[in-house]
């Protein structure tokens, strides 16, 4: 097609914010594109952070500048889709390669990267990164020549930079991110530290990896660090990759590999609201895998077929006579348009998605930033190609492979289980003496029918085997089980009912002391309490309390999921606890990101960082799937300057602590994740910066906050911070709310609101009681406008509000038992139906008991009588009338 760069930026600001944002940011690009001048917008993006000291600013400047130039030059038709992919990942080795060494640097100043070296997989690896792709690498080194301080050993040096090199590359600032770093792929990842041991990666390939660990190595490379290294570690392990024969067990498990592909995917089967670009049936990965089983097979007897790109792959089968030139072709043009549409999915806002939006507006929008007339012509597109991938695909390896609907039959099942068994008695060292095995046959029956029974039986039989291959013994394990059947069926529960709480026990088996301990059934201390257990490390150093912090956190909430599952406390009462738990994570991590940050840049006086917590932290009342809305404020005067070593102006002070306070409670340690962290609530939201000024909080609530800003600023409730900052932050926040407005403007702003989310957000399933009509939601929304109506009930627990408004006769007091009926089911069902989908049969008796319910007829009603509750007072405060199905 013709190059058009004036339709193509034109198209970018009416249907990407994301790019208009960038258009705004780096006028100097926009104006060399609006010119045709594309290879030098191309060329002065790669130099945006040149000259930049700061690793992590100076990669974070280019990846805006390269995503900006880049996605505009492939709306122009200027840059070829090969070119587009080509340079995001080269873009990603760079940045690996940058960030791996400033963080060896950092501990190590003059050293370089000799015996540390990244590998990229998957996209990165074969140079076709998507535009909002997060990377796969695996960080090795050689503890022989890795540079590491003298006191350090290899092993904590190697940790170190590679804790370094993810919050470098992924933690989001002011300034964006550079690029999500996935350390998934690595050998035993549920075991294996961030960074492995060249050795110990080696061992593990040899000796216990699984047939997906070879296909994700067709497409490796050395990318970043010690490159030769990395040539010389992907040389050892090739045998182990291409193997020059492969036995029958080999060849069924790669043909239960590509069946489970489609078994895993749950979303729409056709094109159209919600499909996966990627997953989806006749998709992205199934274009790529169909490439590497067949390169698996025979790229061990031909190493023309050894090629790391989806198209080259396709291309070499085909001359090898292993496809039809047919089958290459239509595989790969379907391959380039998915991609180019996945592009455009992620273009909009910058964001790692592969799905049709849920809307048909939404669907539109990225169809006219494509070129196409609307979202119809897009989606029949998507049918067609789709269609032939779909078609090939099923005769992958001869057979047609199965859909969900076709593949959960017992027989099959129960065939899989006995042949992972077979493998656990051979690789799982649990079970290699005779006593463990004997141990394990008298539990196995009971075994694989809690499995068999289990709403997803191969991601459960999954877990329990990740679970069983991180214990170190089992023989006392499974005695204990023979004698206390109660403890196998509380530990199948979990593994079978939640699979939130399975994979926390397979990731951590030492949570498996909360299932024993009857005593770790209780609901968790006070704030206090809890955060002095946090803030108890024997080890002082911030990696240490980072860890510490981690560990407690997921012992509580693991603790607090399994008394759901077992009805041991009201999920009401569980909510709170997981606030009360959330709350000292948010106390013991900010005070450790600030002693840690005080070493560099020191205090600045009459000064202090103040977090605000929103959303469901601040009305006190988590579920196990809840973010933590925070908003960073501090006290003090703009023109102060930090006393440290590295003096910085208060803003950027604050700033910058407020990055690492983020960081310390979200970024994966040794001990895993901890929150998802989410700011948009601050001034300005994404646009504005991270902390600001009690001040400039206080004059933006008053003279340009929306009406929604101010909704949300009802739940809000200081967290941090002196009880003097506090009480002084409050008050600023009872000023704003009790500002006068006017009734009419308000009345449509929340009406227009809810219609927005509603559009934006639909509900995801018929259970999802928070977005469906009359669910919580509206709930909030009515309680938000009375609260700002009338300026009064304003305090961030529903419950307290409602009390207050129903003392004034503007709500009937049922009307808070009904938001509680509703947040009671939302508390429980994040663990049971996380999707708002009817849950399973074994799972429906547990999830009424939870919510107190003999029935689980009985908890629909319930539900239901609560929704119409909530519809009746939607009507009589906004005058619209609720449909609500049962």
């Amino acid at each position: 097609m013709a190059v058009d760069w004036q339709s193509a930026l034109d198209r970018a600001r009416a249907h990407s914010p994301f790019l208009q944002m960038a258009l705004e940011r780096r006028p100097e690009l926009d104006a060399m594109m609006a010119e045709g001048r594309g290879a030098e917008a191309l060329a002065a993006a790669k130099a945006s952070g040149d000259g930049i000291e700061d690793t992590g600013l100076a990669l974070r400047r280019e990846r805006l500048s390269l995503a900006l130039v880049l996605a505009i030059g492939d709306l122009a038709g200027e840059f070829t889709l090969a070119q587009v992919m080509g340079e995001l990942s080269s873009f990603a080795d760079h940045a690996l390669d940058a960030a791996m060494l400033a963080a060896v640097q950092r501990r190590v100043p003059g050293a370089d990267t000799r015996g540390f070296f990244g590998l990229a997989l998957g996209k990165q690896g074969a140079g076709e990164l998507n535009y909002s792709s997060d990377i796969d690498p695996i960080l090795l080194f050689d503890p022989q020549t890795i540079a590491r301080a003298d006191r350090d050993e290899p092993g904590e040096a190697a940790q170190r930079y590679a804790r370094q090199v993810v919050e470098m590359l992924s933690n989001p600032t002011s300034e964006g991110y550079v690029v999500r770093v996935d350390l998934r792929l690595r050998p035993a990842s549920e075991v294996s530290p961030l960074a492995v041991p060249v050795n110990g990666a080696i061992s593990h390939y040899e000796s216990s990896a699984l047939a997906w660990e070879r296909a994700a190595y067709i497409r490796a490379r050395s990318a970043a660090g010690d490159l030769a290294a990395g040539e010389q570690f992907l040389d050892d392990i090739r045998p182990f990759v291409w193997r020059k024969s492969l036995d029958f067990t080999a060849i069924e498990e790669i043909r239960r590999l590509t069946g489970r592909i489609r078994s895993a995917y749950k979303g729409p089967l056709e094109p159209g609201p919600g499909f996966d670009v990627k997953k989806g049936r006749g998709g992205i990965r199934e274009v790529e895998f169909y490439a590497q089983t067949h390169q698996l097979i025979y790229g061990g007897r031909n190493p023309a077929l050894r090629l790391r790109g989806t198209r080259e792959a396709l291309d070499a089968l085909a001359d090898a006579e292993v496809i039809s030139a047919d089958d290459a072709r239509v595989l790969g043009e379907s391959y380039d348009r998915l991609r180019v549409i996945e592009h455009r999915l992620q273009m909009v806002d910058d964001r790692q998605t592969h799905q049709l939006p849920a809307s048909a507006e939404a669907i539109d929008n990225v169809a006219k930033l494509e070129g196409l007339a609307d979202g119809a012509a897009l989606v029949a597109e998507l049918r067609e190609v789709c269609g032939a991938v779909a078609a090939r695909y099923d005769d992958l390896l001869g057979e047609v492979a199965e859909t969900p609907t076709q593949i959960s039959v017992p027989g099959d099942f129960r065939d899989r289980f006995d042949g992972r068994v077979d493998h656990w008695r051979g690789t799982i060292r649990a079970l290699r003496s005779t006593e463990a095995r004997k141990a394990f046959a008298a539990i196995q029956p009971d075994l694989l029918q809690s499995l068999a029974d289990a709403p997803d039986p191969e991601r459960a039989l999954a877990r329990w085997e990740t679970f069983l291959s991180r214990l170190p013994t089992a023989i006392n394990l499974f005695r204990l089980f023979e004698e206390r059947p109660g403890l196998l069926d509380r530990v199948l529960r979990v593994l079978t009912l939640s699979q939130p709480l399975a994979d926390e026990l397979a990731r951590r088996p030492e949570s498996l002391d909360v299932l024993i301990d009857a005593n770790a059934l209780s609901l968790p201390g006070s704030r206090e309490a809890l955060a002095a257990r946090m803030a108890r490390c024997e080890e002082g150093d911030y990696e240490a309390r980072l860890n510490r912090l981690r560990q407690v956190v997921g012992e509580e909430r693991f603790a607090l999921g399994v008394q759901l599952i077992e009805a041991r406390h009201d999920p009401l009462d569980i909510a709170e606890g997981l606030c009360r738990v959330a709350e000292a994570a948010v106390q013991t991590g900010a005070d450790a990101a600030r002693d840690e940050f005080r070493k560099e840049h020191g205090d600045i006086a009459n000064s202090e960082l103040v977090v605000l917590g929103l959303g469901r932290l601040g009305g006190g009342a988590l579920t196990h799937a809840s973010d933590l809305d925070i908003v960073y404020l501090f006290t003090g005067d703009f023109g102060e300057e930090s006393d440290g070593r590295r003096p910085l102006s208060s803003t950027l002070y604050f700033n910058r602590l407020a990055t690492r306070v983020t960081a310390a409670l979200s970024v994966p340690t040794a001990e895993g994740a901890l929150y998802e962290i989410d700011t948009r609530l601050r001034p300005q939201g994404k646009q504005g910066p991270l902390a600001v000024s009690f001040a400039a909080f206080e004059q933006y609530q008053r003279e340009d906050a929306w009406t929604w800003e101010h909704m949300a600023l009802a739940r809000a409730r200081p967290l941090y911070g002196s009880p003097a900052a506090q009480d002084r932050l409050a008050v600023i926040i009872r000023s704003a709310l009790c500002q006068k407005r006017d009734p009419e403007t308000l009345h449509t702003d929340v009406l227009k609101m809810r219609r927005d989310v509603l559009d934006a957000k639909p509900p995801q399933g018929p259970l999802d009681v928070k977005l469906l009509r009359g669910g919580l939601m509206d709930s909030e929304f009515l309680i938000h406008y009375l609260q700002l109506r009338e300026g009064i009930g304003l305090d961030p627990a529903i419950e307290k509000a409602c009390a207050a408004l129903a003392g004034a006769g503007l709500l009937p007091e049922e009307h808070a038992r009904n938001h509680l009926a509703l947040t009671r089911f939302l508390a429980a069902g994040r663990l049971f139906t996380p999707d708002g989908g009817e849950p399973s049969d074994a799972a429906k008796p547990i999830l009424a008991q939870a919510c107190g319910h003999h029935l689980y007829s009985d908890l629909l009603q319930s539900l239901t009588q609560a929704r119409h509750g909530i519809a009746e007072q939607w009507h009589v405060h906004f005058g619209e009338k609720l449909e609500i199905e049962p």
